[in-house]
Order: C-alpha cells, then sequence, then structure tokens
C-alpha cells in the first residue's frame, strides 16, 4: 500500500497545490489546484453565523417571597429565560405567559427555579392552549416551552 507524506511544519500548502480528483462525468482522474478547490468551497458552502447558530434569550430575573405569587413573562416576541429564585419552597404560584397576540411562531420560554413549588400555574394569557405544561416544580427544576402560531398553542419541549 503507498504511504501518504504528512506535511511537516516547514511545508504549507501553496494555492498552486494540486490534489487528486475523480470526475465522474468523465469516468477518470484529474488534478485540482487547492485555489480551485477553495473557491468551489467558498461558492458552495453554507456556514451559519454564531448570532443565527444560537438561539439567543433575554433573561428575566425574578425572586418571589411569598406563596400564590404570579409572575408575567416580560419581553413579548423575543425568547425568554426566565430565573426563578424564590426565597423558600411554596405552596403555589403562577407564571402569565406574554398575550398571545404579541407572541411570534417558535418563540421559547425556558424557566429554571431554585426551589419547590407544589402546585404551578401557566396561564395562557390569551393563547388557545399550553399543551404539557407542568404543574409543579420540585427544587433546582426546569422546563421549557415554545409558542406555535398557527395554532395559538404553547408546547412543552423540555
Amino acid at each position: 500500500m503507498p504511504q501518504i507524506n504528512q506535511l511537516s511544519a516547514v511545508d504549507q500548502l501553496q494555492a498552486g497545490d494540486n490534489f487528486p480528483l475523480y470526475d465522474q462525468s468523465n469516468g477518470d482522474a484529474r488534478k485540482v489546484a487547492l485555489s480551485v478547490m477553495l473557491q468551489y468551497m467558498q461558492d458552495n458552502l453554507v456556514f451559519p453565523n454564531s448570532a443565527a447558530a444560537f438561539q439567543e434569550y433575554v433573561t428575566q430575573y425574578s425572586a418571589p417571597s411569598s406563596t400564590g405569587f404570579s409572575i408575567n413573562v416580560a419581553n413579548p416576541g423575543k425568547n425568554t429565560h426566565l430565573i426563578l429564585t424564590p426565597t423558600a419552597g411554596f405552596a403555589a404560584g403562577t407564571i402569565v405567559l406574554p398575550l398571545a397576540s404579541s407572541c411570534v411562531d417558535k418563540q421559547e420560554l425556558l424557566v429554571n427555579c431554585t426551589q419547590q413549588v407544589t402546585v404551578l400555574t401557566i396561564n395562557a394569557n390569551g393563547a388557545t392552549a399550553v399543551t404539557g405544561e407542568p404543574t409543579s416544580l420540585a427544587a433546582d427544576d426546569f422546563f421549557r416551552l415554545k409558542y406555535d402560531l398557527p395554532t395559538s398553542t404553547w408546547y412543552r419541549v423540555g
């Protein structure tokens, strides 16, 4: 079997260096310059920019201090990371979702909670439904909801 020589630190690829290439349309092997391969890749490969590749969330903090708390999710039309840090475990609490008319398709709400909430209510705030919503939270629990505009419904996705 032929041995492939590896590039040393001294050797550097040059734009005119050639690579073997099999041309399927002609059924033969050819060579192509690195500069041609580079141009082909730049013209045909799409790489997302970092902002588009990762969901961006606006962080909202809330530290409820009594049972029966109610938190309105701010930031209509934006993904929101709601961090709840109740002062203790509570028997009941409510999270009021953004007004449905201000929500956008695929909008997300990520909720983290540091204390137990025995009875949790998710207020749909004009949405048709909230499907799969949690009815309680353990200490250090979390969940994620995603809004579907065509059905005007929030779905639990994590």
